[in-house]
């Protein structure tokens, strides 16, 4: 049995646009192509952030594009203003909009940051999650970068072809672009790495948060 296709819909849990197509955007791009209706939320576009050569809302822009890349319509897409590196500050509101998103969607998977990332923005949204989903399989996205550690408790297969979406999708973050992890040879190495530990070309892994059979 292929059980990554008996989940129908799936909602992506972003702090910041992009975190979601680092996290698990070829875990997205395999969603899609099994015929998942896969839906992604944003919290914070991090204008504050963003390079001053490039317009403060580009971000808007480069995460409808990035999530396209990976076959989410962009009606799915849903994005928010919250300010970078404060979302702890708005934590009930940020329970409210998730709480509205799962009336709205009924996801039966959510894939979030790790509840083991350390950035306190990240931390908000996995604990958030983990509130308003309570009642839906949970798997947490890893981020090496702000994880200390991580479970490897559930690996993702995934092809070439998806490993490819990911970097197309990752590329459309142009204001991103100065950062390390964020290169085609880290995207495929970590990639690789994965699939080296369940002896497959390429993975992705997540932590079970929950899993509800």
């Amino acid at each position: 049995m292929n059980l990554i296709s008996s989940y129908k819909t799936v909602l992506v849990l972003a702090p910041h646009t992009d975190d979601g197509e680092l996290g698990c955007g070829g875990t997205i791009a395999r969603l899609v192509d099994e015929g998942s209706n896969v839906y992604y939320a944003a919290f914070s576009t991090a204008a504050e952030s963003v390079p001053k050569e490039f317009p403060s809302g580009i971000l808007k822009e480069e995460v409808r594009n990035a999530t396209l890349c990976l076959g989410i319509p962009s009606d799915n897409l849903f994005v928010y203003d919250y300010p970078v590196r404060k979302l702890n500050f708005s934590r009930q509101d940020i329970l409210e909009d998730l709480v509205q998103l799962r009336s709205r969607l009924s996801p039966d998977l959510i894939l979030m940051p790790s509840l083991n990332d350390f950035h306190q923005d990240h931390a908000t949204v996995a604990k958030e999650g983990l509130r308003a989903f309570k009642h839906v399989t949970i798997l947490g996205y890893e981020l090496p970068w702000n994880n200390l550690s991580i479970n490897h408790q559930c690996f993702v297969k995934l092809q070439p072809s998806h490993m490819e979406r990911k970097v197309a999708a990752v590329s459309e973050y142009r204001s991103q672009g100065r950062k390390s992890y964020v290169s085609e040879e880290s995207i495929f190495s970590l990639g690789r790495t994965r699939g080296v530990q369940i002896d497959t070309e390429f993975a992705e892994l997540f932590e079970v948060v929950r899993w509800i059979l």
